[in-house]
This record gives structure tokens, sequence and C-alpha cells, in this order.
């Protein structure tokens, strides 16, 4: 085996670690795949020796693409009119293969308020708090001293935890409720909707970019947005594992219009993510296509 070979056999091992960072940094499969691509690009170019800890490496080159990546978007968002949510991960579900598959999938409720974070906040928080990287080694990768770098994950922890649901664990506990609410919307039953949802209860839709959707807030709004304009497409909602959670995939044909994430707490929606931006759900397609 050729010394190239065995760098590509080497790096195809790190390569699910790498994409779990670059997901969780960027929420979008799309960008995680390019930032790996591009740390594999980084490898090939590098006339280095070899590496001794070559995970530790290649994390480290990744952590600095996509910090390039979010602040590069970071500089566009103005321009997105609209709510953006992250590229949904979504599996159909069929048993326990799908539940394996996304059991360690980073939920979207805790994407969106990822995405609240400075790209710093970010970096520091998804590398120390979720990968156990070294304060020392994030330090490198944002130019800034090990002190400056505890701070921005203590900042980034302490608004994730004060914005994130408690989502229940169970699934198949949430799957229950997620009937419950697809019963109700089907049904028409705006008091059935009432018992299942949370008073302080989320909806937002991502309809991409240029279509101005605002987040619904409180029961009573969120039960008459899904039954005015929600309930059409119930018929065609399809179980699904949406970021590990029991979620839905709207298929009305071959061709799905609209994923639907759900984080439940105490047996009640504490929020909706709706994603129907046509960009983002070309990547769901084939996520589907793949369970077929």
């Amino acid at each position: 085996m050729t010394a190239n070979e065995r760098q590509a056999q080497e790096f195809t091992k790190h390569r699910d670690h790498l994409r779990a960072v670059a997901y969780r940094m960027l929420g979008s499969s799309s960008d995680a795949d390019d930032a790996v691509q591009e740390a594999w690009l980084r490898l090939n170019r590098s006339d280095r020796d070899p590496v001794a800890n070559l995970r530790g490496w290649l994390t480290t080159v990744v952590a600095r693409v996509c910090l390039d990546m979010l602040r590069s978007r970071r500089a566009r968002r103005e321009d997105y009119a609209g709510t953006s949510l992250p590229e949904p991960l979504v599996s159909v579900d069929d048993g326990p293969e799908a539940e394996a598959l996304l059991a360690d999938s980073v939920g979207l409720a805790l994407l969106v308020v990822l995405d609240t974070l400075t790209p710093a906040e970010r970096l520091a928080f998804v590398l120390h708090d979720m990968f156990a990287v070294p304060f020392d080694e994030i330090a490198t990768v944002l130019d800034r001293s090990e002190a400056a770098t505890r701070q921005l994950a203590s900042r980034a922890r302490r608004r994730v935890r004060g914005a994130t649901p408690r989502t229940d664990p169970d699934l198949h506990e949430q799957r229950r409720v997620v009937d419950a609410f697809l019963a109700a919307s089907r049904a028409g039953d705006f008091e059935a909707l009432l018992d299942v949802l949370d008073p302080d209860v989320v909806f937002r839709i991502d309809l991409g970019p240029g279509r101005r959707s605002r987040p619904v807030v409180g029961a009573d709004d969120v039960a008459r947005r899904v039954l005015a304009r929600g309930a059409r497409m119930a018929p065609y909602a399809r179980p699904a594992i949406v970021n590990g959670n029991a979620g839905v995939v709207v298929v009305p044909h071959a061709v799905p219009i609209a994923v639907v994430g759900f984080a439940i707490e105490r047996g009640r929606v504490v929020e909706i993510d709706l994603v129907a931006d046509p960009a983002k759900l070309r990547r769901v397609q084939l996520q589907l296509a793949g369970h077929e």
C-alpha cells in the first residue's frame, strides 16, 4: 500500500467524525460535506511528515474551514429576508434501523439556537462541549488566548441552556404527540390542537431566501396558522425521524415539499420548525431515496 493510499484510508476512518463536527458548526449537510472535502484537499496539499494525531489535525482544519464559512454566511445574512432554518437530516421512520441511524443527531431546536451565536462562540461551544476538544487547541484556531476562548464557550453555553427546550428523550412518546398533532390538524379540531401545544409554542417556517415568514408564538395563534395553512399538508405527512427526533416529511407526490421537526417537552409541542426551502429539500430528497 502506498503512502497516499494509507493516508486516504486513515482519512476515511475519521470522515464521519469530521462531518459531525462540520454539521454542528454549519447546520447544513451540503456545507458540511464541502468542509470535509476541503480538509481532504488540504491534507493532500500538506508537505508535512505523517501527522501523529491525524484526527486532531483534521478536526482543527475542518473547524477553520467552518469558521470562514460562518463568517462569510453572516456577512450575507441580511440578504435572507425570511426565517432561515438548518438543513434537516431526515430518515424514514421505519423502525430500529432508522432510530439507530440518527440516534446521536443534533436536534433542529439546538441548531436554531447555535445559529444565533457568533462564529467564534459557536466554534468554541461545539468543539469543547460537544467534542471535548481542549481549550488550548480551540484558542489556536480562533487566534485568541485560552482564557478568552473559555469565556466564549461559557457565554455560548448560557445562551444554549436558556433557549433550548428539554426535548423528551423517548422517541415513542414523541411520536405519540406528533401523531396527535397530525390527527387534530387533519380533523380541523382547534381544541384538540390546543391540547397538544404548549401555551408558549413557537412555530417557524423557512420558505427560502426572499420569502418573508415571521415566527408565530402562542398556542392560539399557532393552532390558527396550522388549521388555516398547514392542514392541507397533513394528509400527505409521512412519519420520519428529523435530526434524531420524531417529525414528518410532507410528500404529496414523489417529491417532498416540506420537512417538519418538533421539540416536545412534558408531552406537549414546544417548537415546530417547518423547512420548505426548495434548495434544502433537494438534499432531503436524496436522503429519502437512500431508504427506498
